[in-house]
């Protein structure tokens, strides 16, 4: 049995939302596009709560093994897919533009090189803007009781060598003007809470998933390897 689908048919989730986001953190060079009312700052971790009374199981796409698996090692190994299944998140994952002071690119979610990738001890960094199609739903639902429906939920990594590695958010944070580092191997996926800098309204503060390793397993090439088309944002 592949250890991720084992996992998933063997555990109970809290049932899917429905759910519609982003600064880099210290840079103000991400943006949102929505108008939403903002919540009371709660700067504190939420921890994962008892399962919901009706629980019912997340679906996700079954990763299988690839006859043309990459023959990357481990070592090159980067981020290439991010999917929250129950948010409807679903975007490739890129390396961000070289220039550090260029606006992030739209349509896709980026990866700090600097930081760990999948499978590594520490910190796997990504994210997106909070627009639409993108972390958006992130946002959206971190404004709803601190972000306590999304406890639980699953996170896919896909990444370049043809893996899938599974987490499960633990933690919601809000209102985060620092980089959120671990040394223990973890997930963090960040959009922003206000517009772009020198737009009214602009707070320089961000917000976070962050989610603990379950497994991981191999993927279809050409699920692992989805064509980004980052654009320009505007």
């Amino acid at each position: 049995m592949h250890p991720i689908l084992d996992w998933a048919r063997g555990r109970l989730l809290p049932a899917a939302l429905t759910a519609a986001g982003v600064s880099l953190v210290g840079a103000g060079l991400l943006t949102y596009g929505t108008q939403a009312q903002p919540a009371a700052p709660s700067p504190t971790p939420l921890v994962s709560a008892a399962p919901s009374a009706s629980p019912t199981l997340l679906p996700f796409p079954t990763p299988e093994a690839s006859a043309s698996a990459s023959a990357s090692s481990a070592a090159a190994r980067v981020a290439t897919r991010v999917v929250v299944p129950a948010l409807r998140i679903d975007l490739p994952v890129v390396h961000p533009p070289s220039d550090p002071n260029a606006f992030p690119y739209c349509n896709v979610a980026e990866y700090i090189p600097s930081l760990s990738q999948p499978g590594e001890a520490g910190t796997t960094y990504l994210f997106a803007h909070a627009r639409d199609g993108m972390f958006l739903p992130l946002l959206l639902q971190s404004r709803v009781d601190n972000g306590s429906a999304m406890l639980g939920m699953l996170v896919q990594v896909y990444t370049s060598d043809d893996r899938v590695f599974l987490y499960e958010i633990t933690h919601v944070l809000r209102h985060q003007s620092e980089l959120y580092t671990q040394p223990q191997e973890q997930l963090a996926l960040q959009t922003s809470e206000g517009p772009r800098k020198g737009v009214p309204g602009y707070t320089g503060l961000v917000m976070l998933v962050v989610a603990d390793p379950i497994s991981s397993g191999p993927a279809d090439h050409a699920a692992a390897n989805p064509t980004p088309r980052p654009v320009v944002c505007q």
